[in-house]
């Protein structure tokens, strides 16, 4: 068998990853970009999405679809409010500090956590897919006789992990213009440019972090869903994301939301690639040697805007 067809399949896994990954970094990117928070709990957002999925899911009988697209509006809406909450209620109060901040952040993670071990239990529960139509996937090739097309035996996707990319390719693009062409996204802009400057022209700065932070939570959640058909919802399964989310942050520059969908593609389909090839540690260890390389010859990232 050639490669070729094998390093396609590897692509499609890798452009799930890379759909999800930049979902979930582009809201932490946010809320560094307008707030100069890191939010250490992000990973437990997208864990509360794929939690609260499958509670949704469970708790609604008939086709798995009515379950799974209830989930798709419950989950991020109620992980962002719990995170407009965490706001208000503690970085609020700690007057949004970076140094203490992170410490918070941290607290509320094991928090979340382990109020989910409690309530949800250690075991790892799958979410049905609404669809998942199994679609071979054809391989091109150029011969004497012109273009001609075969399927390579035992390699497909399914119909889902290809709506999984369709999805969050329309979240990211309504993310761009409710940035670029709304008077939200200006006020947002404004807030992350100069915080005292548009509390001085009457912006209610406070309001805008707290639906930051919320949005941000809430993006991370709607990425858990779209995924944890795949993946199943476990108490733990924050981590990876929270890791790989960081990397994509830092690699396309800390607060630019194309910088971040980029890294996302770059990281998301050498992972798949590697992964499947390889292994899925080493995916991890070339991700993390990118980033120091990125921190040495360019800090900013590729696409931050160099310090002054």
């Amino acid at each position: 068998m050639e490669l070729g067809p094998y390093i396609l399949l590897a692509s499609l896994e890798g452009a799930v990853t890379a759909a999800v990954l930049a979902l979930t970094a582009v809201g932490l990117s946010l809320v560094f970009g307008v707030m100069r928070v890191v939010n250490i709990a992000h990973g437990e957002f997208f864990m509360l999405g794929a939690v609260i999925a499958w509670y949704v899911a469970n708790a609604l009988s008939g086709h798995p679809a009515i379950g799974f697209f209830a989930a798709l509006l419950i989950a991020p809406l109620l992980v962002g409010a719990l995170a407009v909450a965490a706001d208000m209620t503690i970085l609020k109060r700690l007057d949004y500090d970076p140094e203490r901040t992170i410490v918070a952040t941290i607290g509320l993670l094991y928090i979340l956590q382990q109020l989910t071990l409690m309530t949800y239990g250690p075991e790892a529960r799958p979410v049905e897919a609404p669809f998942n139509t199994r679609i071979a996937l054809p391989w091109v090739e150029w011969g004497e006789s012109g273009l001609s097309f075969y399927y390579p035996w035992g390699l497909s996707t399914t119909s889902y992990k290809l709506a999984v990319i369709a999805a969050a390719a329309f979240v990211l693009l309504g993310v761009w213009a409710m940035m670029a062409r709304t008077k939200l996204g200006l006020v947002m802009r404004a807030t992350q440019a100069d915080r005292d400057m548009a509390l001085a022209f009457g912006i209610p700065v406070e309001r805008v972090y707290a639906m930051v932070f919320g949005i941000g939570a809430g993006l991370a959640a709607l990425a858990a869903v779209l995924i944890v058909p795949i993946q199943q919802a476990h108490y733990l399964m924050g981590a990876d994301p929270l890791l790989l989310s960081f990397i994509v942050v830092i690699i396309g520059g800390l607060g630019s939301l194309p910088g971040t969908v980029v890294a996302a593609i770059l990281i998301g389909l050498s992972d798949g690639i590697i992964s499947v090839f390889f292994s899925p540690t080493l995916a991890k260890i070339l991700a993390t040697l990118l980033v120091g390389l990125v921190l040495v010859f360019r800090p900013q990232g590729l696409f931050g805007a160099r310090a002054a």
